[in-house]
């Protein structure tokens, strides 16, 4: 059984594991600085004791008369200078310093004379028991640091992995699946504490909830709405066409048309919504396709096919969606309009104002248009959604030169 290695690429665990280690490894200095200090000076002064003790001795010996013992000895070869001079001004002290390549401690005072008497300690032993007290700390640090940074890392990455989670469900929500959710354990057992995480995550899984059940009631809504209007327009319909000729049956008829159509968007966007929309694929060759749109649509659209091709789609979804952008472009736009088809890519060009800045920042929006514009602003996002469905990208942008452009890029082989 492998296991998975945790993910470092998020920045809270980089620097959650950067805090670990700086705080371990301040800790882990200070207790050594103050074990090391007390250590030392506790092993100095058993030694400086030892030597003011044998120099006491020495003393003693030197006033009687009696034969000095060995390591002690007047002004003998070695001793510091500052030792020495320490003594001579009759005060009595103690140094550490190497004599013939081992560590010594000395003591010195004053005797009768004008003389140094001194004595020398080994002090080998206490500095082999500094050094591997010191070797010693360096690496039960380095375990303890080790040991932190691995459980550190260990529960960091169990939080982190929860809000990558938590951050994923989250952008396949914005990307229009209100049907994930996170469903943290944590949110479910009352009986186990609740972290930050898990009422993030509980939140989110609230917010996509209330989300779904409102725009499934909006969507209900709208389906139904035009369900409802479709009866009585399409009675409306057929009364005006019994009116006898003129301007005002003009108007009438003008107006009805607009219901129709409208409903009939209405009724295409409810079905969009509900993602439930099946492509009914066909080979048609996207030239001659681009060609029937701009027939049908009964405006001057340039059609230009740089490069030809066969393309599987559904060709009633695809014509909808070059028919929106040919009628909005002649709606919004100006002459010239040109049609091009490149491939798999198709693009609309005018030479108008150029698409309004909320269109280009977030999309179409519906019921919104500039500038008191005709229309109700749903031809586009038939157009976006009918293109979702198709499996294409459509996106628009203004020409360098003036223009609006909408780019299709239909799935290729």
């Amino acid at each position: 059984m492998r296991l998975a290695l945790p993910r470092w690429s998020g920045t809270l665990a980089v620097k959650a594991a950067l805090f670990i280690t700086v705080m371990c490894c301040a800790l882990a200095a200070l207790l050594g600085v103050l074990v090391h200090v007390s250590v030392t000076n506790q092993t100095v002064g058993q030694a400086r004791d030892l030597a003011l003790a044998r120099l006491d001795d020495a003393t003693r010996a030197f006033e009687a008369g009696e034969t000095l013992a060995p390591g002690a000895g007047l002004d003998p070869p070695g001793l510091p200078a500052s030792l020495r001079a320490l003594a001579l001004s009759g005060e009595r002290g103690t140094v550490v310093a190497d004599h013939r390549g081992r560590p010594t401690m000395w003591a010195a005072g004053p005797v009768d004379g004008g003389r140094a008497l001194a004595v020398q300690v080994d002090y080998a032993q206490s500095a082999r028991t500094i050094e591997g007290l010191d070797r010693a700390i360096l690496w039960s640090s380095g375990l303890a640091i080790g040991a932190t940074l691995l459980v550190g890392a260990f529960a960091v990455t169990r939080v982190t992995r929860r809000l990558h989670t938590t951050a994923r469900v989250a952008r396949r929500i914005s990307a229009g699946d209100l049907d994930a959710r996170v469903d943290d354990p944590r949110t479910k057992d009352t009986r186990r504490p609740q972290d930050e995480v898990a009422a993030v995550a509980a939140a989110l899984d609230t917010m996509a909830a209330t989300l779904q059940g409102k725009l499934l009631s909006e969507q209900r809504f709208t389906a139904d709405v035009a369900h409802e209007l479709r009866t009585p327009l399409t009675g409306l319909h057929a009364a005006a066409e019994l009116l006898p000729p003129g301007r005002p049956t003009e108007l009438v008829r003008d107006r009805v048309a607009a219901l129709r159509t409208l409903t009939e968007d209405l009724l295409e966007i409810s079905r969009l919504d509900t993602g439930r929309e099946r492509v009914e694929l066909d080979a048609e060759e996207l030239g001659a396709l681009a060609r029937r749109v701009v027939r049908a649509s009964g405006t001057d659209t340039e059609v230009r096919v740089v490069r030809d091709t066969r393309v599987e789609t559904d060709r009633r979804r695809l014509e909808r969606v070059l028919g929106n952008l040919v009628a909005n472009a002649h709606r919004h736009g100006r002459a010239p309009v040109e049609l091009t088809v490149d491939g798999t890519v198709v693009t609309v060009r005018d030479h108008g104002d150029g698409y309004p800045e909320y269109l280009l920042a977030h999309g179409p929006q519906r019921f919104r248009t500039e500038g008191g514009a005709k229309g109700h602003g749903l031809g586009l996002t038939i157009a976006v959604g009918q293109a979702e469905v198709l499996g294409a990208r459509l996106t628009f942008t203004d020409a360098a030169d003036g223009g609006a452009v909408a780019t299709l890029t239909l799935p290729s082989d």
